[in-house]
C-alpha cells in the first residue's frame, strides 16, 4: 500500500499517525507541505531513516522545489508528476490528510 503525506510535520500529526501504521515494503509518498519532513537535517530526519530501513520514501519534486527545499535526507528518492502517477499505478493508495 501507497501512503502520501500531505500535511507538514511541524504543524501535523499525519507524519507520526502514519507510521505507526505503516507495513514493512510499504512506500511513503509525501507531497504538498508533507515534503517538509523529507528536508535534510530537521528534527525528523533520524525518525525518517529509521523507517527507511524498511519502506522505501519518495518525495514529489516539484513540491520540494515550490518550497525551496533543495537537500533531502539520504536515501529519500524524488520523483516527478509521472513517477507520481507511477507508484499510484502500482499500489493501492491510503491518503493521510
Amino acid at each position: 500500500m501507497l501512503h502520501t503525506i500531505n500535511k507538514s510535520p511541524f504543524e501535523s500529526t499525519t507524519f507520526e499517525t502514519c507510521v505507526s501504521f505503516v507495513q514493512p515494503g510499504d512506500p511513503i509518498l509525501f507531497l504538498e507541505d508533507g515534503v517538509y519532513a523529507v528536508q535534510a537535517a530537521n528534527r525528523f530526519s533520524s525518525r525518517l531513516e529509521n523507517i527507511m530501513k524498511t519502506n522505501p520514501v519518495y518525495a514529489l519534486q516539484p513540491d520540494l522545489s515550490a518550497r525551496g527545499l533543495g537537500a533531502v535526507t539520504d536515501g529519500v528518492t524524488t520523483v516527478d508528476y509521472e513517477g507520481f502517477v507511477d507508484l499510484v499505478e502500482e499500489h493501492q493508495v491510503n491518503t493521510w490528510l
